[in-house]
């Protein structure tokens, strides 16, 4: 059977095509240059802004500019922050240098080709999102197609308003409502680019009696226009969400399409949401959409397109106040902003769109069947209230239709606690628990990187996690096994969680008990809570106290970063108020905080100990050099009166002791640090004290040891694989020194005895020979 013939595609084009693949290809797999033209590289010029190279570069030194600007030193971390970009994504890049070439034809066929494309495009997004009979107007920002919409409502309202222009705002001052749920700013963007005055922005608030906390409240907005109607001003659009930016609920869209009719208003939606309209299966409340005046659809993120324009569909009968509000253009270039839109969809097809939203939708499915098993984890905002039947079963098919999971670690206090108590700080509880939630969101974004959750912060609900496929599964590739192994991450947080939550007020209560221990409350902190160690010393300015307690909390936060434990320890939020003061991280089911906080109240009392015996030995190593430099001035006196002035001569001296030598005494000192005083050396070599301190060293202590691998601050019979009996002490000092046993000090042995002071001999002659003349005075030299 003989093949059909092939067509000759114009070699720029397939040129074109190939110059892109092998540009993606470069940049995607980082291996363009050798490990000598990177070393080269961290010396280069051309890295540094620069005056054109006379003789240009070729495409392959471009690139490599183009890929080092985009990884930046993520070689050396061994990762790169890229964006997934399938085969579509290809298309969609392939669509904005088309539309560079194809610029250059020649008007008509230009028409001709963007014409073709616009009406293509159009009539694919409007069957695809069931919206009928409608126009698009295509835009860069998503807020765009916004302004235009409210344009085109001005242009409606007013109708000499191309002439007249603001004046006739004056006389019947506009208004435009929205859902205190919508985005953040978004209104004033709207005033901003209209002209208009903030005071024509009305924010409704949400419901707080009947429905989700999210939707807008109808029969407030009701109230609303009535109001300023009757003072004269002229209600103008009303901005309705279909997935709000945070929870991704949708409003009452059917009963808001009727207020609008009632009050010659222009409804536009936007939202997540609005995606699902492709499927089969919609929900009643989203499918009330597509009788809207006007909806924003974002195609990039739902199905992974780069730099793809946001589409905004309407209806509108008279085409000239279309152009007056700047919804369609005569210029043919400004009509290829959907090229790139026009080859990815033709590339997915209807099957593939349908394919990619679907997949995202049955993400949120699963985790959300999953999430309803978990226990302390809330996913749903529906209110103990009383509803009908009717609006129950509609809350719940909201629920399970939207694409958008959000969820929130709440322990239940009602239920008794083991090894804790939540007693007494339910006050501040809202604040504990965003904490934690913060710290929820965060660990799983870092831990599965792929599942794309982020944390949210809602008005009633507070610090929430948010896992929304359709922004994120195309561009991140989010799988079902992602989805799984988020649950499992999140099912070893819960326990940790639940926890930390019980134990938080009984460490506040067991530091509260220490004299040298003060409470640091910052309820923003993911953990046990702060601690600060005080000095015990008094006497001190409150410079120099501050300064002690720097240093002592400093050396402490040291020491327990040191400790062989599963704890975290920090010095606390980067914003902290509170300064000079340790933070305990998560905590977990066989924490013993009673040996935690002894610990703590431990070491620090060893690091305050140390630093005042440094203190006090400075002084006193300062008064000892200033007796012995007298005692030793004394002893040249007394030489130099038993030998006479002739001996001090040199050549003089020498010849008397060669024919008479003095036999003088040599007196030794020593210097006891514990008394501060000089003493004789004689006692020293008379009872050999050298062997007691070999004795001292060699004497037996009480040893008990800690099993191998048991970490410190676990509870009996808590879950912990190994006994100990040691105390807090010993196990400071076993986990300072990794390769040796450190022998724990009874309490009745803590004092040390008088006859084991240290002492440091400082002899001012060692032997029973003479000293040579000029070095009588090196002993004092040695002292300094």
């Amino acid at each position: 059977m003989d093949k059909p013939p092939v067509k000759m595609m114009d070699p720029t084009l397939a040129e074109m095509g190939n110059h892109l693949s092998d540009a993606m290809k470069i940049l995607e797999s980082g291996k363009l240059e050798s490990e000598q033209g990177k070393e080269r590289r961290k010396l280069s010029w051309k890295d540094f802004p620069g005056p054109l190279q006379g003789d240009g570069q070729d495409v392959v030194s471009i690139l490599q500019l183009v890929q080092n600007l985009m990884h930046g030193d993520d070689d050396q971390q061994g990762h790169r922050r890229m964006q997934y970009v399938g085969e579509q994504g290809h298309m969609a890049l392939l669509g904005h240098s088309l539309a560079a070439y194809i610029s250059v034809l020649e008007r008509e066929r230009l028409r001709k080709l963007t014409t073709r494309i616009l009406s293509d495009t159009t009539l694919w997004l409007c069957r695809l999102f069931r919206y009928e009979n409608g126009s698009a107007y295509y835009h860069e920002d998503d807020r765009e197609g916004l302004v235009k919409m409210c344009r085109l409502a001005i242009n409606t309202h007013y109708e000499d308003y191309a002439t007249e222009g603001f004046t006739l705002l004056s006389s019947k001052h506009p208004v435009i409502y929205q859902s205190a749920a919508c985005r953040p700013g978004l209104g004033q963007h709207l005033c901003s680019q209209l002209g208009l005055p903030l005071s024509s922005l009305c924010i409704v608030p949400c419901n707080t009696m009947f429905g989700s906390l999210h939707q807008m409240d109808v029969a407030l907005l009701d109230k609303l226009i009535r109001d300023d109607r009757e003072s004269g001003k002229l209600p103008l659009l009303l901005i309705a969400n279909a997935g709000t930016p945070g929870a991704g609920h949708t409003d009452k869209l059917s009963r808001l399409k009727e207020l609008c009719v009632q009050y010659n208003m222009w409804l536009h939606v936007e939202g997540v949401n609005l995606a699902t309209l492709v499927l089969g299966q919609v929900s009643s409340t989203v499918t009330a959409a597509t009788k809207c005046d006007s909806i924003t659809l974002t195609p990039g993120p739902w199905l992974g397109l780069p730099a793809v324009p946001a589409v905004t569909l309407y209806r509108h009968e008279d085409p000239a106040l279309s152009l007056a509000a700047g919804l369609t253009s005569s210029q043919p270039v400004e009509k290829l902003r959907a090229l790139p839109l026009w080859l990815s969809l033709q590339y997915l097809g209807h099957d593939g769109i349908l394919q990619r939203i679907k997949h995202a939708s049955q993400l949120s499915q699963q985790l959300l069947e999953h999430l309803k098993t978990l226990a302390s984890i809330k996913t749903s905002d529906i209110l103990d209230s009383e509803v009908s039947l009717i609006e129950a079963l509609r809350m719940v098919e909201d629920e399970l239709n939207s694409p958008v999971v959000v969820f929130r670690f709440s322990q239940d206090n009602s239920a008794p606690s083991s090894g804790g108590s939540v007693e007494g700080y339910l006050a501040g509880e809202r604040d504990i628990l965003d904490a934690l939630n913060r710290w929820l969101g965060e660990q799983l974004a870092q831990q599965v990187p792929l599942s794309g959750v982020d944390v949210v912060e809602l008005e009633d609900e507070g610090t929430c996690v948010r896992f929304s496929p359709l922004m994120t599964a195309a561009a991140l590739g989010t799988q079902e096994n992602d989805v799984a192994a988020l649950v499992e991450k999140l099912g070893e947080m819960i326990p940790v969680l639940s926890c930390t939550l019980r134990f938080r007020q009984d460490f506040k209560d067991e530091v509260l008990q220490q004299a040298s221990l003060s409470y640091i409350e910052d309820q923003s902190w993911p953990g046990l809570g702060g601690v600060r160690y005080e000095a015990r010393t008094t006497d001190l300015d409150e410079d120099k106290r501050q300064y002690r307690v720097e240093r002592i909390n400093s050396d402490l936060l040291k020491k327990l970063m040191e400790l062989d434990t599963d704890l975290y320890f920090s010095d606390g939020p980067e914003f902290c108020e509170e300064k000079n003061c340790i933070f305990i991280g998560m905590a977990t089911e066989d924490l013993d905080v009673a040996e935690l906080v002894e610990t703590i109240v431990s070491i620090g009392r060893d690091i305050e100990e140390s630093g005042k015996l440094f203190e006090n030995m400075t002084e006193v190593v300062r008064r000892g050099i200033q007796e012995a430099e007298q005692q030793l001035q004394k002893a040249n006196e007394e030489k130099l009166m038993e030998e006479g002035v002739l001996r001090q001569i040199p050549l003089v001296g020498s010849v008397l002791n060669w024919f008479s030598p003095v036999q003088a005494s040599v007196k030794g000192r020593t210097f006891n640090l514990a008394e501060g005083c000089l003493d004789s050396t004689e006692p020293v070599y008379s009872v050999k004290a050298q062997m007691i301190k070999e004795a001292s060293l060699d004497s037996p202590k009480s040893v008990t040891k800690r099993f191998p691998g048991q970490k410190l601050f676990r509870r009996h019979g808590a879950g912990s694989d190994s006994v100990s009996d040691t105390s807090s002490v010993s196990q400071l000092e076993e986990s300072f020194r990794e390769t040796a046993h450190v022998q724990a000090i009874d309490a009745e042995e803590a004092e040390v005895p008088q006859e084991h002071h240290v002492h440091i001999v400082a002899e001012m002659a060692l032997s029973d020979q003479r000293v040579p003349e000029g070095q009588e005075t090196e002993s004092v030299d040695t002292l300094r």
